[in-house]
């Protein structure tokens, strides 16, 4: 088993660090503090690939293994992980469209997508389906040769900002399940779709979030991703790379701040020495940097089953989403805590780093459903086969 990475998968993270510190370290904290989408940054990461990592190249991505995603994902989450989790998961929704869109429509979007020139949004969630996603209520019904689209979705990332909506609706009647849930692409400014207010949030403030309602919204039925009835197989292949993506971002939340907190420990000094010489805050900060490491191992063990289409792929997805968001999430926060109250404060972006990264825990399923999914796939003998 060989743990180095490539040449190539290293001048990815490389290209993907300099980018980080000339795009968006100097703004982060500003796009934070007043809500800014910084559409025109994700478009230069868009020129760079980094919009369409995983597409097809027959829609201009670069059809990485989702492994060397996680890299570009990390480098850039390091320093923002806000804006970073956003194009994860534009990621996400231009591979869906590029994988199973038909021809027209990818003609349409997918190099627009691919690009950054135009962003997409991921619609699952509904007010009343979170956790449940085979439960959403919003239905599509074929009417001649169109879609008409009614219901709603929540917590859409980017909402009332992008271009398009990969959209999963019911097109089954409701005692179908799973069964009766199919995929669409939606241009997002169609007559009948109405954007709620901009959510406040903790975190995550540079990318907007909001509540959709469809009113009889009319699509062409060649919108349809896939066949009708295999959104939900869709949806669950897009999430098994999302908890990857998502948790990724963590571990480049928690890589961030260990190095800041680094930093300071050699330059703080309390009672006429740097506080780096005090052996519990060496200790403190070996048990950071080894969770650290263990978590990014778990993201790309879990990455490299995705890629080789394992058969435990999808819980070793949700076992690095479960540890990677909760590690991170400490490493953080001992981070901050190393920062005393200068890591309270917006002079440093601990602060920031450590709202960002609280969500993770919760969305792409929360990590207790990861547990879920990691104890029934145990319990029904179909354990991961590291597991003896």
């Amino acid at each position: 088993m060989d743990f180095e990475l490539s040449e190539d998968q290293r001048a990815f993270a490389d290209t993907a660090r300099q980018f980080a510190q000339a795009e968006l370290a100097p703004h982060a904290a500003r796009w934070d503090a007043e809500g800014i989408f910084p559409v025109e940054a994700i478009a230069k990461a868009g020129e760079l690939g980094f919009c369409g990592l995983y597409a097809p190249e027959s829609v201009g991505g670069l059809q990485l293994p989702r492994l060397d995603a996680t890299l570009v994902f990390e480098e850039l989450a390091a320093v923002d992980p806000s804006t970073t989790a956003f194009i994860t998961i534009h990621n996400m929704a231009t591979w869906m469209l590029g994988t199973w869109a038909q021809d027209a429509v990818r003609a349409e979007w997918g190099e627009a997508l691919t690009s950054g020139r135009k962003l997409a949004s991921y619609c699952l969630t509904e007010p009343g389906s979170g956790s449940d996603a085979a439960s959403i209520k919003t239905r599509a019904e074929l009417v001649g040769g169109e879609y008409v689209i009614n219901g709603g979705k929540a917590f859409i990332s980017g909402a009332g900002s992008t271009h398009v909506l990969v959209l999963m609706a019911r097109t089954g009647d409701a005692q179908s399940g799973a069964a009766g849930i199919s995929a669409f692409a939606v241009p997002a400014d169609l007559p009948g779709i109405h954007y709620g207010k901009k959510e406040e949030k903790m975190g995550w403030n540079s990318q907007p979030t909001r509540q959709i309602s469809f009113d009889n919204v009319r699509i062409p039925a060649q919108n349809l991703l896939g066949r009708e009835g295999e959104g939900f197989k869709i949806a669950m292949k897009g999430l098994d790379g999302g908890r990857i993506n998502i948790a990724t971002c963590s571990v480049g939340a928690a890589q961030g701040a260990l190095a800041h907190a680094q930093r300071y420990m050699q330059e703080r000094k309390q009672f006429g020495k740097p506080i780096a010489s005090f052996q519990a805050l060496q200790f403190k900060l070996a048990d950071m940097a080894t969770e650290l490491i263990a978590a990014r191992q778990m993201v790309r063990l879990a990455a490299s089953k995705l890629d080789a289409g394992a058969r435990d792929a999808s819980t070793y997805c949700a076992m690095a989403k479960r540890f990677a968001t909760d590690a991170g999430f400490n490493v953080v926060n001992e981070a901050l805590q190393l920062h005393g109250g200068y890591g309270y404060i917006r002079e440093y972006p601990l602060e920031r780093l450590l709202r960002d990264a609280r969500v993770h825990q919760i969305l792409e399923g929360t990590n207790e459903i990861m547990r879920v999914i990691i104890g029934r796939r145990m319990l029904d003998g179909d354990a991961p086969d590291a597991v003896r």
